[in-house]
């Protein structure tokens, strides 16, 4: 999330908004379209610039072609050296059911707050990168994957796959004062369906489903 911040904030010298606002030559009710074509930009180079950095963090720096004939999820999905239509889906999946996020959690307010101030797309989408990386918000889904994985070499490395046995590692954990990641929302108080669709996703390929972190999940 660092890098991708950075990588925002570098780009910024190329915000037809903020040229447009330095001239001012533009009056203010036609700010929304220069506005609006850096956000247009803006989301066009995300898959590119996103999957770079993970082929630079993971892979060496070893870089992937565009390939123009994929759609937009798909084609980060290739840049990022995932071939499988499995991968492809999955991240269309991914991405969809985590666009709407309105105005209230931390990243899109702060998206909302930075933008208030007529800063341009990229100084606005940055500040709210940042806000994403906080544990209470977007890192979370790293820390539930990062809980899950302890859980799983905890009973591989002789623990036990009956459900008590399980209460009592959660228990244990919350005993530390540790929390245990994903299990709960700030304000929904049903399951989240987001899950709901990741689970069903997992549910409808076997190579995902038998996996046995996926089925650690489940229990």
């Amino acid at each position: 999330m660092t890098m991708l911040s950075q990588a925002l904030l570098y780009l910024q010298k190329d915000s037809i908004f903020a040229k447009v606002y330095s001239e001012a030559k533009t009056h203010k009710s036609e700010y929304w379209k220069p506005y609006y074509e850096d956000s247009i930009r803006l989301i066009a180079k995300m898959p590119r610039l996103a999957a770079l950095i993970y082929r630079h963090k993971y892979h060496n720096g070893s870089v992937i072609a565009a390939d123009e004939s994929l759609d937009w999820p798909g084609n980060y999905a290739h840049m990022m050296g995932f071939e499988q239509d499995i991968m492809k889906e999955c991240i269309r999946g991914y991405l969809s059911i985590h666009s709407d996020h309105e105005g209230g959690p931390v990243s899109a307010h702060a998206t909302h707050l930075v933008g208030s101030a007529l800063a341009d797309p990229y100084l606005a989408y940055s500040a709210g990168n940042n806000g994403l990386a906080g544990p209470l918000h977007g890192l979370a889904n790293q820390e539930v994957l990062k809980w899950m994985l302890e859980l799983e070499a905890h009973v591989k490395a002789g623990g036990s796959l009956k459900d008590e046995d399980i209460v009592n590692y959660v228990k244990d954990v919350i005993a530390s004062g540790r929390v245990v990641p994903g299990y709960g929302h700030a304000v929904l108080r049903e399951t989240d369906p987001r899950f709901t669709h990741q689970y069903d996703f997992c549910q409808k390929y076997p190579e995902i489903r038998d996996d046995f972190l996926v089925k650690l999940l489940h229990q």
